[in-house]
């Protein structure tokens, strides 16, 4: 069996397990991995992820007891229920239980009133990786809500209200750039998304590349680290700048009008600006294959996110130092994601693959108080119907 088809099953089974009978539909929703362009989605920038083949699954079916229930496999099959049809959506306490209870009040709000509803999750992308397991839930839960209210929703508007939802009710303040790879992907292609036009298109990757991910063991949570202070410190940049966004920043004016603007606020700003750049750089280098280029522009971007950004930490550092040794001019290694601990992401020559995969499962993990792994992704379709 594939890794999809046992995850179908599991979460056919939780839907038995829960409910004792068989869910109506099945859809899923991928993880995403952001190969150049980090924290610049929500300063209006340029991104460039790819949705990954690891997903959420959401199986539903009809209810006759008035609530929109929840029955989570991943989570020592923890249940959860609320009104379908109350005037207003109480918080609760576990955050995966307000992404549904957000997604169903941003439905609302545009006029969707989802039905009563029995639903069993699961999922395979790993948790706090920095690989949006939280943003594959939220876009996977607006499919399948949409659809149970016989609701045609685009792809653009699911990424939105699973936004909104980790925004306001989840209270992560994340960008839209996890949401609309999740919703919008493309099999053998990253998406291309410019976050001040929600306008995008699909990249192919070089048939010659391999994606690796290095999930490293340092598990983070958002909304208990500083991502929510970069924001505001971003904000306050831009609004020094006399700029809606950093996004709209000229590069040139970084120092000459720097003024009293603070040292952390000037570094922010001068990361978003660069990294913009290095992802208008990347498209080329990672749809012809151009290796010696994706070791400069994400050995940059690593450097930038480590300095200026400050969201990396030590162990990632070295990690990624060492792989960097390891690959020279046959790819590229940077942390990826919010920051904090996480996830790394190797682009190289398909050849050279297995042997990353054994620096870090093997010379780093011998040397290492964190034991870290790694795999081979592939960029994967977006949220769809399975069943």
């Amino acid at each position: 069996m594939t890794p999809r088809d046992i995850l179908i099953e599991r979460v056919s089974a939780a839907f038995r397990r829960a409910y004792g009978e068989e869910p109506v539909r099945i859809v899923a929703a991928p993880g995403r991995v952001n190969l150049i362009g980090e924290h610049c989605d929500y300063n209006d920038g340029l991104v460039l992820p790819c949705a990954i083949d690891r997903e959420t699954m959401i199986a539903i079916g009809p209810a006759h007891h008035g609530e929109i229930r929840s029955f989570a496999a991943d989570f020592d099959d923890d249940s959860d229920g609320f009104s379908a049809t109350a005037g207003v959506i109480d918080h609760a306490e576990a955050d995966w239980k307000n992404h549904i209870r957000g997604v169903a009040h941003f439905l609302r709000e545009r006029g969707i009133q989802p039905p009563a509803a029995n639903l069993a999750i699961a999922g395979n992308v790993p948790m706090g990786a920095g690989l949006s397991s939280s943003a594959s839930l939220g876009v996977a839960i607006a499919l399948a809500l949409s659809m149970h209210a016989d609701a045609k929703v685009d792809p653009g508007d699911l990424a939105r209200i699973a936004q909104q939802s980790e925004n306001d009710f989840v209270g992560c303040a994340c960008g839209i750039m996890d949401q609309m790879a999740s919703a919008c992907g493309t099999e053998g292609a990253a998406v291309l998304i410019d976050c001040q036009s929600m306008k995008q298109r699909a990249v192919p990757i070089s048939e010659s590349l391999a994606i690796v991910i290095i999930e490293s063991g340092i598990q983070r949570i958002l909304t208990d680290s500083p991502f929510n202070t970069r924001r505001a410190e971003c904000e306050a940049a831009a609004e020094h700048y006399g700029v809606d966004a950093l996004r709209n920043l000229d590069p040139a004016r970084l120092e000459p009008e720097r003024g009293d603007l603070d040292e952390a606020c000037f570094r922010r700003a001068r990361h978003v600006v660069t990294e913009i750049a290095r992802v208008r750089r990347g498209i080329d280098a990672f749809t012809t294959g151009d290796t010696a280029s994706l070791a400069e522009i994400m050995a940059a971007s690593h450097a930038s996110l480590r300095d200026d950004f400050q969201v990396s930490i030590p162990p990632i550092d070295q990690m990624v130092a060492m792989l960097a040794e390891k690959i020279g001019d046959r790819g590229g290694v940077r942390m990826t994601g919010a920051g904090f601990g996480g996830c790394l992401v190797a682009v190289v020559e398909k050849s050279l693959a297995e042997d990353v995969i054994g620096w870090v499962e093997h010379d780093h993990n011998r040397m290492a108080e964190v034991q870290a792994s790694a795999g081979i992704y592939l960029p994967s379709k977006g949220a769809h119907l399975l069943r």
